[in-house]
C-alpha cells in the first residue's frame, strides 16, 4: 500500500515523463505545489521501495514496478473523469479535481467494474488514452492542430494541456472532443486558425489555443 502522497510523486514523475520533460525534484515540487526539500525527502523512500531511480543531471526514472504504479493511478483517473461526464453530466472542466481524489481509491475490483460499467472506453473526455486492466494504451496517428494545412479536414482528438481555463474557452467556441472541421484559413499575422464545421459557423482559434489542440486526419 502506498500513501496518497507517495502516489502523488509516482503520478508527477509519469506524467513529466510523459511529456518529455525531466523530471527533476524542482520540476517535481512546481507539478505538486510543494518544496523541493520535501520532494528529495519522498524520493529517496520510493527509491528504497524499488519504484524509481535517480540519476545525477538526469533526473529521476520510473523503475518497471515504478511504471506499474503510474499507470494504475492514470487509469483510475481517466476512468473516473469519464464516469463523472458521462454518467453524472459533469462538464470536462469540472472533473479533474474530483478525479484526483477519487483516484486514490485502492481497489481493482471495483476499477475494474467501473472500466466495464462504461463499455471499456479507450480515451477520456479529453482525449487522453485510459490505460487496459495490463496497462496498455490504445496509438493514434495525432499531430497539432497548428501542422494541419489549409483544407485539411480533422477531427478533435486530444486537449494537450487540459487547463480548466483553456476547457472553458473550447466550450464558448463550440469545440470539443470527436467534432470535425475543415481548415479554412490561417493569418500570416499571427498564426491564427479559421475553423469551419460542416454545417456550422466558422471559428477562431489563436496559434496558442491551436497547439493545444491535437487531431487526426479525416478523410474526406
Amino acid at each position: 500500500m502506498l500513501t496518497r502522497s507517495e502516489e502523488d510523486h509516482i503520478k508527477a514523475v509519469h506524467g513529466l515523463l510523459q511529456s518529455g520533460s525531466s523530471a527533476s525534484t524542482t520540476d517535481i515540487a512546481e507539478r505538486l505545489g510543494t518544496k523541493a526539500s520535501s520532494v528529495t525527502v519522498m524520493l529517496k523512500k520510493l527509491a528504497e521501495k524499488g519504484l524509481m531511480k535517480h540519476q545525477p543531471y538526469h533526473g529521476v526514472h520510473l523503475t518497471a514496478k515504478g511504471k506499474v504504479a503510474a499507470l494504475k493511478l492514470v487509469r483510475k483517473h481517466r476512468l473516473w473523469e469519464t464516469f463523472l461526464v458521462v454518467r453524472l453530466g459533469f462538464g470536462w472542466d469540472e472533473v479533474h479535481e474530483v478525479a484526483e481524489q477519487l483516484e486514490h481509491v485502492s481497489s481493482d475490483k471495483l476499477t475494474n467494474g467501473l472500466d466495464d460499467y462504461l463499455g471499456n472506453p479507450a480515451f477520456d473526455p479529453h482525449g487522453d488514452p485510459i490505460p487496459d486492466r495490463n496497462g496498455k494504451v490504445q496509438s493514434r496517428d495525432i499531430k497539432p492542430l497548428t501542422e494541419c494545412a489549409l483544407g485539411e479536414r480533422i477531427r478533435i482528438a486530444r486537449v494537450n494541456d487540459p487547463s480548466d481555463s483553456l476547457l472553458h474557452l473550447l466550450d464558448q467556441k463550440g469545440i470539443g472532443i470527436g467534432m470535425v472541421f475543415t481548415v479554412e484559413a490561417r493569418q500570416a499575422f499571427d498564426g491564427s486558425l479559421e475553423l469551419r464545421s460542416r454545417p456550422g459557423p466558422m471559428s477562431s482559434l489563436s496559434a496558442q489555443v491551436a497547439s493545444q489542440l491535437l487531431v487526426e486526419t479525416v478523410e474526406p
